[in-house]
């Protein structure tokens, strides 16, 4: 059975960008500082888009042979629907370089249709004009011409993509500034945590702001406990 977040707690998460994010859960003292979001490999195609919140699925993918034993799309398709709504589609590309595409207008109309809200890979995508009419979501580290060979060779088991871990079922959130991890054990205290850093750093940029700043001012401010 996998988790998932109460309806307010998720419509809370999708209101706080990822920098903010990432602040509040260092701010909760949960892991490392440098531990639980994507390199910046991991790009926004479309950073106009507002925050994209899903539950992870899992999948590795190729596309420079061809294969007679791919993954059914069926058995993946049921994974889908076995996780909480709405999924967030994380497929980890074992091509070097990626070049193939699984990802473009038919993927993304029919995850869609099954719940999901977007995609994460290690590879790359295609249709860009197409996918984003549907605003579905896409964060990738390239773009490519052609699907090739693009088949699945796995599902539901961890993959590694931009320096971190997906598990299926993990919460992931993504905007423009990349993709990080939300713990479930933090989820509820995160807007919190959030209001709180925002005083904090509210305070330090009124004094920087002021007309009447003056090093002393700021120097008196940096004496505040820093919340993260």
């Amino acid at each position: 059975m996998y988790q998932s977040v109460s309806d307010s707690t998720f419509k809370a998460l999708q209101a706080i960008d990822g920098p903010s994010i990432c602040n509040a859960i260092e701010g909760l003292n949960f892991r490392p500082k440098n531990q639980g979001f994507m390199l910046p490999e991991i790009k926004s195609i479309y950073p106009d888009m507002p925050v994209t919140l899903g539950y992870a699925v899992t999948g590795v993918i190729s596309a420079n042979e061809p294969t007679s034993t791919p993954i059914a799309r069926e058995d993946w398709w049921d994974l889908i629907a076995s996780l909480p709504k709405p999924t967030l589609i994380v497929l980890h590309d074992i091509d070097t370089p990626p070049f193939g595409a699984y990802w473009g207008e038919v993927q993304g109309n029919i995850h869609k249709a099954l719940g999901a809200v977007g995609v994460v890979t290690d590879g790359t995508v295609r249709d860009l004009d197409e996918v984003r009419a549907l605003d579905f979501n896409f964060f990738a580290k390239d773009v490519s011409v052609s699907h090739g060979y693009v088949h699945l060779i796995d599902i539901g088991n961890p993959v590694g993509i931009g320096g971190f871990m997906v598990k299926t079922g993990d919460l992931l959130h993504g905007d423009k500034h990349g993709v990080s991890h939300i713990p479930f054990e933090l989820a509820d205290q995160i807007p919190d945590m959030v209001a709180t850093i925002a005083e904090y750093e509210e305070q330090t940029i009124s004094v920087c702001q002021s007309p009447d700043f003056t090093m002393e001012k700021l120097k008196e401010i940096a004496k505040i406990t820093r919340p993260y």
